[in-house]
């Protein structure tokens, strides 16, 4: 166990501690994520920017790594990063976005599977 954290409430209520067990955790680097969504859930999908086919002109992103969360989890996953994306640029320094992809100008259809209803997963 890596962090225990223990809230507290003045009003006299039960103090509730949480231990995050991460025993059997599972460490994947990333440097691509894609996020795709429909009404139940939100799928983020992460992998490894390797290879630029330029003969086709095709960027292969090996994925490795698929997050499925409802969407309450997903906004709260949203709003830690945006604080945690804060906090480093106030230690560090602001992160710049040179080069932010037009998603408007990427094929996608060719790769989606939109047989299953709850989801969109890669081929």
């Amino acid at each position: 166990m890596t962090e225990k954290k223990t809230t507290t409430n003045t009003t006299n209520t039960t103090i509730t501690t949480i231990k995050w067990d991460d025993a059997n955790i599972r460490m994947t680097y990333a440097n691509i994520c894609n996020v795709v969504s429909t009404r139940e859930e939100v799928s983020m999908m992460f992998g490894m920017n390797q290879k630029m086919d330029t003969e086709n002109n095709e960027l292969i992103i090996e994925l490795s790594d698929r997050i499925i969360l409802n969407p309450y989890a997903a906004k709260r996953v949203s709003l830690l990063l945006k604080d945690v994306i804060e906090q480093y640029e106030e230690k560090f320094s602001k992160i710049e976005l040179d080069a932010v992809p037009d998603t408007s100008t990427v094929d996608t259809t060719d790769n989606v599977d939109t047989t299953d209803k709850k989801t969109s997963s890669l081929k």
